[in-house]
């Protein structure tokens, strides 16, 4: 494992999103993993903790709000930067109300996808 890759997790249950996402980031550097759903998280989460998650707000059966509330309240995952994903227009408030650190909308440009990751991973855009 090369330590200066930066490690990002992908949270979606669009698999055509979450491979679009990881195809993006890997081609910029990063190293990827994603789930389809919030019950592979705590798993990925005890292997090596990303440096973001890229969460989708709705998932099947999970909310990802409470998955950010659960994660934020938990000393071992509280400091990883979570930026919640989501298509309705309402969800930034509620996102950044239920903990997350930064938005995007969907759908987005990747230039600001990128941009948002290397903020959080200090690394350049």
């Amino acid at each position: 494992m090369s330590g200066d890759r930066k490690k990002i997790l992908i949270v979606d249950d669009d698999s055509d999103v979450a491979l679009a996402l990881a195809t993006i980031l890997e081609d910029a550097g990063y190293t990827v993993v994603s789930t389809d759903n919030g019950d592979d998280l705590e798993r990925l989460l005890a292997e090596e903790a990303p440096d973001v998650i890229l969460l989708d707000m709705l998932l099947s059966g999970r909310d990802g709000r409470d998955i950010t509330r659960e994660l934020k309240s938990q000393p071992t995952t509280q400091r990883i930067p979570i930026v919640m994903l989501s298509a309705h227009p309402s969800a930034q408030t509620q996102a950044l109300a239920a903990g997350a650190d930064d938005f995007l909308a969907k759908p987005f440009e990747l230039d600001e996808l990128l941009a948002l990751v290397a903020a959080y991973t200090g690394t350049a855009g």
